[in-house]
């Protein structure tokens, strides 16, 4: 697989690969974390070598699972976490980024992760309550120690990024991102490309949705995010079935999946843009590296966007309460 610059120099697999799913979000937890550690350690035989954690998924557990499996091959591969959440009783009860809690989760995950050193480390969320230049200033300080590489934010509004990037360059922005969520094209997407600021969309084929695998009528386990997305009510899935019908055909004519030619486009929007879809099984990794390869033509990723912005997309991506957090 080629790879892609975040930022001035960070290097990276075009596709990477989201372990929250492991531990969190989409049904029961697997129960077999040996499973678990070889899908981590297969990645790389794809050319994935680009892995997302924070220490919120579990919380801790999917820190703790991805620094087992990636000990052995830690000089092959680039891990991202997170901070910026406050966790108290085994859930988070709210935002935290306080220069001290940041050197705090700086360290705990630096013991879970079983690493020296964070590759990169994002805000998780922004946090109203701590100026962002205090926020890039802690980081700062934590990669002139040598326990940070470089300083990423999440979901965060084109003024903060900017504000943040003037204290500590940002090499990356991490934003939900797809055919069918692509509110970061307005303002923050540009502000990116004028800073030199990668882009990491993280549900990059819209929680599944854009795989074909999902429509109206698929009944959600207990403990599925989904189940709690307005995008994923039966009748806003049954309205949002159109987009991914067109995907299907020119997946089909194309001997790819759909979930190929979703990447694919999101590739094709830039070279600064690295897509981390999740999964929890081999065969989904080699899929999804299978991305890189398929090469759609400059009418058929304009079609594509123009379909998306025709037909639009029903239901938010986030309940009320977690919209709160987005584009801070």
């Amino acid at each position: 697989m080629h790879q892609r610059t975040l930022g001035p120099d960070l290097t990276v697999s075009a596709i990477g690969l989201g372990a929250m799913g492991m531990s969190q979000s989409y049904g029961p937890n697997p129960g077999d974390r040996d499973a678990m550690i070889r899908v981590l350690r297969s990645a790389p035989e794809h050319g994935v070598t680009f892995y997302d954690t924070a220490e919120v998924y579990g919380p801790y557990v999917n820190e703790e699972l991805v620094g087992e499996a990636l000990e052995p091959i830690r000089d092959d591969v680039v891990i991202a976490t997170k901070f910026g959440w406050r966790i108290e009783d085994g859930r988070s009860v709210g935002l935290d980024s306080s220069p001290a809690q940041i050197r705090r989760v700086a360290e705990a995950s630096l013991r879970r992760l079983r690493t020296d050193v964070i590759d990169l480390f994002y805000q998780h969320r922004v946090d109203p309550a701590v100026p962002i230049e205090d926020v890039a200033g802690t980081v700062a300080e934590l990669i002139a120690e040598g326990k940070v590489r470089h300083f990423g934010l999440s979901e965060a509004s084109a003024a903060t990024i900017r504000a943040a990037h003037a204290v500590q360059p940002v090499a990356a922005l991490q934003s939900e991102y797809s055919l069918w969520t692509r509110g970061v094209e307005d303002a923050v997407l540009p502000t990116l490309r004028e800073l030199g600021i990668g882009l990491v969309p993280f549900s990059p084929l819209g929680k599944g949705f854009l795989t074909g695998t999902v429509d109206a009528a698929t009944d959600f386990a207990k403990g599925d995010i989904r189940s709690t997305i307005p995008r994923f009510t039966p009748e806003n899935r049954d309205a949002n079935q159109a987009l991914v019908e067109r995907v299907r055909t020119l997946a089909d004519g194309r001997g790819a999946t759909p979930g190929q030619v979703a990447l694919a486009w999101l590739l094709a929007q830039g070279p600064d843009i690295v897509p981390i879809p999740g999964t929890r099984r081999t065969e989904r990794i080699a899929e999804n590296a299978g991305s890189a390869a398929v090469a759609l033509s400059a009418d058929e990723v304009a079609e594509l966007s123009a379909l998306a912005g025709r037909v639009g997309v029903a239901g938010d991506r986030y309940n009320p309460q977690q919209m709160r957090y987005i584009d801070v």
